[in-house]
């Protein structure tokens, strides 16, 4: 018996969603363009369970480049109107299109100047009338068994928030890097950390130059303990690097002489790069596509700037 509820209310939510396609018309591109020329911020407001839709929809927004806050309608009406400043958007959300508290607020958005879009069940509501832009977000019925419970109503409206929030990172060109910027933490940022953020620097580094003797650029290795050292010129430039795998295959092939040679002599030469800027993720599927476990960064002159180590990946947790 509970499956079955389970599976209706799936039912009637998903076939709210699907009804909406058909209303993606010209008022919903008149909605984004209001967003997108906003000067100022998106407020978003709503009563009760379309609330709590309205503070989601705004942390949608504002997550992905549309400056955004929540603005509760009866808070406002006693005294946080002064959040709504001139070049702000409005964005009401109410099923019935004729909650009191809402339409409380009508006469102070218009008086701001500010334009006024609106999701309603109800095309020919009072807010529905007073807005600049309405999208149209009813339902043929709501999930509850009872007909009462805010479900599909609540579902569609969230939907049409997202549809709207999402048209808007196309419309700004927003991008993966923009993103990183604005979710620095918990898991989904460490997805975003840049190569920068996770490589060797300085000291870290492990360096050789040319002409260094293999006993020595074994040594370098070992005290820094990447399993890897460049290989520089008198100006610091990149010529190459020398891994564990690099001297094992020397060991082989010139066995204990190999310490006597230069690391120029045993270095690989144009070694993988990476930039300082690249996703840490972009790093490990190179390291996996080529089978190495670091990369060298390096500046604009082709100097030494760091080490990004597959071990360093790891204990970031992005995996």
């Amino acid at each position: 018996m509970s499956r079955d509820t389970a599976r209706k209310v799936l039912e009637i939510e998903a076939k709210a969603i699907l009804d909406l396609l058909p209303r993606v018309d010209a008022s919903f591109d008149r909605a984004v363009e209001a967003l997108f020329g906003c000067p100022g911020r998106v407020v978003v407001t709503g009563m009760g369970k379309s609330g709590l839709i309205a503070q989601k929809v705004s942390a949608t927004f504002a997550s992905t480049g549309t400056p955004s806050l929540y603005l509760h309608p009866v808070e406002a009406v006693h005294g946080d109107l002064g959040r709504i400043v001139k070049g702000d958007v409005v964005l009401a959300v109410s099923y019935s299109g004729d909650t009191a508290e809402i339409l409380g607020l009508v006469a102070a958005v218009k008086r701001l100047g500010s334009p006024l879009l609106s999701l309603t069940g109800n095309p020919r509501s009072a807010l529905a009338a007073a807005s600049d832009v309405h999208l149209d977000v009813s339902i043929r019925e709501e999930a509850c068994p009872l007909g009462l419970a805010p479900t599909a109503s609540t579902t569609a409206a969230l939907a049409m928030g997202d549809a709207l929030a999402m048209a808007l990172i196309e419309r700004r060109g927003f991008t993966v890097e923009d993103f990183a910027v604005l979710h620095p933490g918990g898991r989904l940022g460490k997805k975003l950390l840049r190569v920068e953020d996770v490589m060797h620097t300085g000291e870290e580094v492990p360096r050789v130059r040319l002409e260094t003797r293999m006993k020595d650029v074994l040594f370098e290795m070992t005290r820094k303990r990447l399993g890897v050292t460049t290989v520089v010129d008198d100006g610091g430039r990149l010529r190459g690097i020398l891994s564990d795998g690099d001297l094992r295959r020397q060991m082989e092939r010139h066995g204990p002489g190999v310490l006597d040679r230069t690391a120029e002599e045993c270095m690989t030469p144009q070694p993988v790069l990476v930039g300082r800027r690249e996703l840490a993720t972009a790093a490990l599927d190179l390291m996996e596509a080529r089978k190495i476990t670091a990369l060298v960064v390096t500046d604009a002159d082709g100097r030494v700037d760091g080490i990004v180590h597959l071990h360093d990946l790891w204990k970031t947790e992005m995996i």
